[in-house]
């Protein structure tokens, strides 16, 4: 930034889809949780001009769908969930699968095709960068053993250097690991047995090597739904693929319909991520699977599961699935100016945005507690504990966002009250929770 003379505060962004100031988040780092899929949420909301909207963002590991209503992100009640884990973080609610352009492909029984979770480099990507790729893979294509671990390839981390083994690795993975460089090493020179193949799978877990290898990208350009690289390395990539899936050499006919299979495969995916979306849980059954497939009746009965708000596709990948995505839902797809960095335009445009809530408990006898930013105070009447209640929240969340780094900041003040039987007015109050939110530009 100094290089750059650059005096604008440098801010982070916060799982919850705002901003606050580095300082302030180095000593609440936790608070950055699921803070890229929130940015590209807020950006897809400057670039599309909508508050209300279904945000997909597909990138090459991941799609990540979450919701704006109202012109703000809906967030997880009881926190952001990482893994198996309920946090108690504020963070948009979102919805995340394994699939992206990179998803690495599998062959489950009976020949089911599957993709993701992890990652793997396109083989167009790679000889777009290594135009040695080529060889390697009429090389791939001339063997006559080799089997599942023909077109598969290893290379470190792209901007990695070799380097001295990093400390825990066993012999084997260190010896592997010794192997492998920038320019792509065919999987099979490398582990052929299965020992070799743990060592490969250990590494990559560490992120210290990356498998090359047929992707739903290059599906996407043997289909020429998309053409940002080679499609040469991406069709002979096809060829090895249906030569291990089909046990034979296949002709032009059946690359396209192993490579529809694929980018059929992340469209169902796609569709099942936006519908557990929409309905705010996870959903299955015949019906779902229907609308995934793109089936329009199941029995004597039609189907249609539409989102009542449109989508708003971000990310490199989405033309290329999308389209086919809002059809089988019946839904509108926006793909906005720049949707590929959504993410980075909403990190530029967040604003800071903090919240307190106040809590009025009331005795059945008259008397009414007050609780939050600050201690316990009791009122003799509801009204004057509600009144304290707005002054000391509103007091207290511009004084946040003016730490967090906004001025100026617009405070909005929200409600949620149970009565007990029988109330006439705010005096039969059981309780009531105030949601006091301050929202401003970074300043």
């Amino acid at each position: 930034m100094t290089a750059l003379n650059l005096s604008c505060p440098l801010m982070l962004m916060k799982g919850d889809g705002s901003l606050a100031s580095a300082d302030v988040m180095a000593n609440r780092p936790i608070e950055t949780v699921l803070s890229g899929p929130a940015a590209s949420l807020i950006g897809a909301q400057w670039l599309s001009g909508l508050d209300d909207f279904i945000m997909a963002d597909m990138g090459g590991t991941t799609t990540d769908v979450g919701l704006l209503l109202g012109g703000r992100p809906r967030l997880a009640a009881q926190g952001a969930e990482v893994g198996a884990w309920r946090t108690m973080v504020k963070a948009i609610d979102l919805k995340t699968i394994g699939l992206g352009g990179d998803s690495e492909i599998h062959f489950e029984p009976r020949r089911a095709l599957k993709l993701g979770p992890q990652r793997v480099v396109p083989l167009a990507l790679l000889a777009s960068r290594r135009p040695e790729m080529i060889a390697l893979l009429e090389a791939d294509l001339a063997e006559t053993t080799g089997g599942s671990l023909l077109g598969k390839f290893l290379v470190l981390p792209f901007g990695a250097q070799a380097q001295s083994p990093p400390i825990g690795l066993n012999v084997r993975e260190a010896e592997l690991l010794a192997q492998v460089s920038d320019a792509p090493t065919p999987l099979r020179r490398l582990a052929s047995g299965s020992a070799g193949l743990r060592a490969v799978a250990a590494l990559r877990q560490k992120g210290l090597v990356q498998l090359c290898a047929f992707s739903p990208s290059d599906a996407a350009h043997v289909l020429k739904l998309q053409d940002n690289w080679v499609r040469e390395a991406a069709v002979m990539g096809a060829k090895l693929a249906v030569r291990v899936s089909a046990m034979k050499v296949g002709d032009a006919a059946q690359l396209e319909a192993y490579c529809r299979s694929v980018w059929d495969a992340a469209v169902q995916g796609t569709v099942r991520v936006v519908l557990d979306a929409g309905f705010g849980f996870g959903v299955s059954g015949p019906l779902v699977e229907a609308v995934a497939l793109g089936h329009r009746q199941l029995g004597q009965v039609h189907i249609q599961l539409s989102p009542k708000v449109p989508i708003v596709a971000v990310g490199g990948p989405v033309k290329v699935y999308y389209p086919e995505a809002g059809r089988r839902l019946g839904s509108a797809v926006i793909f906005t100016a720049h949707y590929d960095v959504a993410n980075a335009i909403g990190a530029a445009g967040a604003l800071v945005a903090c919240r307190l809530v106040m809590r009025i408990d009331g005795d059945g006898n008259g008397l009414f507690r007050l609780t939050g930013n600050g201690g316990p105070e009791v009122f003799a009447a509801a009204q004057l504990a509600m009144q304290a209640a707005e002054t000391r929240a509103r007091a207290g969340v511009l004084a946040m966002a003016l730490t967090q780094g906004a001025q100026d900041a617009k405070v909005k003040l929200v409600w949620d009250k149970k009565f007990m039987p029988d109330a006439k007015n705010d005096e039969g109050l059981l309780y009531a929770e105030l949601l006091a939110e301050a929202r401003g530009q970074a300043v």
